[in-house]
């Protein structure tokens, strides 16, 4: 259930921006108390400066046992010789709990097709040798997919994918392409609010970046999506695919929509949170549904 290459992350983790926003203390204590309610996996992506991999160290260090993921770490950012360093190091501080999630991100350059960057980066990485000692636990990876081939070269190169921002029928198709044995975790954006005017309207302003951009276009053109609906917002049928609100049983059902599609693990990304603020009252709330509630006599 949830498992890479013997990591067992659960059916359900938590994806989160937040902690862009937090202070280092408070990040400590919200990923100790989330340990403490057994989620095993909290991924967390790269953006505002936060780098990829001391983020990923920093909460590793806090916690015992969990899985600290990255969502992405962008190849864009630091040279592979660096990310192999660094991940390795990881593997050796924290045997079994980290995985090296990479992809363009938001740093897409136009002079470059992300898949023949990533190709390239992958070539790189794994023509390294380093004196830096080896771990004796292995260094475990995804990649961000979401077209055909760049799903391919998640399921040859890696130990399987990582989507975001996709409905529960790309779910179904990656499954198709990466095969029964590999990877595949889906990030999915929830919003406790039951207004739908309300919720399509928060929802929107947490797409709107993804609905003008060109690589987010054309995925969402290849799932079905017509120019119409992408524009202008999105419409209300694209924005409650990729956005699941209500009540905690609407949601967690939606969510389990991804499993019952293929999908090896879901990562909840709570939307709607203040910058500065936690989602940890909805994190509980979603706990109690989604993770197995220990048997009493």
């Amino acid at each position: 259930m949830g498992s890479i290459e013997g990591l067992e992350l659960g059916r359900f983790g938590i994806w989160t921006f937040d902690f862009e926003d937090q202070p280092a203390a408070l990040m400590r204590e919200s990923i100790q108390e989330l340990e403490a309610q057994g989620w095993r996996a909290f991924w967390i992506p790269e953006r505002d400066g936060r780098e990829a991999l001391t983020h990923a160290g920093y909460l590793l260090s806090c916690t015992e046992r969990m899985h600290v993921v990255n969502g992405i770490a962008q190849i864009w950012s630091r040279g592979a010789r660096w990310t192999h360093g660094a991940s390795l190091l990881l593997a050796d501080a924290y045997p079994n709990r980290h995985v090296l999630g990479l992809g363009g991100g938001g740093g897409e350059r136009p002079d470059s097709k992300p898949l023949a960057a990533m190709s390239a980066y992958l070539d790189e990485l794994d023509a390294l040798d380093t004196p830096n000692p080896r771990p004796a636990a292995p260094m475990r990876r995804i990649l961000a997919a979401y077209g055909p081939r760049m799903l391919e070269l998640a399921r040859d190169r890696s130990a399987g994918a990582h989507t975001y921002h996709v409905n529960v029928a790309h779910t179904a198709q990656a499954r198709d392409i990466l095969g029964p044995d590999a990877f595949l975790g889906v990030e999915h954006a929830v919003l406790f609010e039951s207004d739908p005017d309300r919720a399509r309207a928060i929802a929107r302003e947490h797409l709107q970046v993804y609905l003008t951009t060109k690589y987010n276009v054309a995925k969402f053109r290849r799932l079905g999506y017509s120019e119409a609906e992408i524009a202008g917002g999105g419409s209300d049928r694209i924005v409650d695919d990729l956005v699941f609100w209500g009540d905690l049983d609407a949601i967690v059902e939606k969510l389990r929509g991804h499993v019952r599609a293929g999908a090896d693990h879901v990562g909840v990304q709570v939307i709607g949170i203040e910058p500065g603020r936690s989602a940890m009252p909805h994190w509980r709330r979603l706990g109690e549904a989604l993770l197995p509630q220990p048997v009493t006599a």
